[in-house]
């Protein structure tokens, strides 16, 4: 570092060491790219029950806005065209909504079709238990009249940090409108180890 001023000196010791906790910061993990098989798979059971004026105890999701206009002035029978609802679902590793619950989804989703039931999803799978800890956030639209449907997982924190790959939901039990099960299975294609 000879010929250099002591101010330029400093400023190349603090990006030095910069760099140096950039690397620490994520704990020295490193990435795993796998594009042909993922990296990690792993199966669960999202339980959404609509909060309706009567079910506070059972519920975990609530419509935060009412449908528009839009949605009852074209077809007779209505749609919920841009009604937002808000959620805090458990997460089951089996099919019952009455087994343990492996983590939370925790997000909102809006109808997005005016003349159909397609809803534009965001959420986070909140894991607290001894197999997970962390998050995985997934966005993406939800074709309901699709048998299967992608949505992409586009990131993580703790044991799934930064990970990204897809989710193929699947319908397995819709009760009217107060009740459904979608079955996840989340295939991970870039995972830090």
């Amino acid at each position: 570092m000879q010929g250099l001023t002591k101010s330029s000196k400093l400023s190349a010791i603090v990006v030095i060491l910069l760099l140096g906790l950039a690397g620490a910061a994520h704990g020295r993990r490193r990435l795993i790219p796998s594009y042909d098989e993922p990296c990690q798979k792993m199966t669960a059971y999202y339980h959404d029950i609509l909060y309706t004026g009567d079910n506070l105890e059972n519920a975990t999701s609530a419509a935060a806005t009412q449908p528009t206009a839009l949605s009852k002035s074209n077809w007779s029978n209505g749609t919920d065209f841009g009604m937002l609802v808000v959620f805090d679902d458990p997460v089951t590793a089996e099919q019952a909504l009455t087994s343990e619950p492996v983590a939370r989804a925790q997000g909102f989703y809006f109808y997005d079709k005016k003349d159909g039931y397609n809803v534009w999803m965001a959420f986070s799978l909140v894991f607290n238990s001894t197999a997970y800890r962390g998050t995985l956030n997934l966005m993406g639209a939800d074709l309901m009249y699709e048998s299967t449907r992608d949505i992409s997982v586009v990131g993580g924190t703790g044991d799934f940090f930064m990970a990204r790959g897809v989710a193929t939901l699947r319908t397995e039990a819709v009760e009217g409108t107060v009740y459904f099960r979608l079955k996840m299975d989340i295939k991970l294609y870039e995972c830090y180890v």
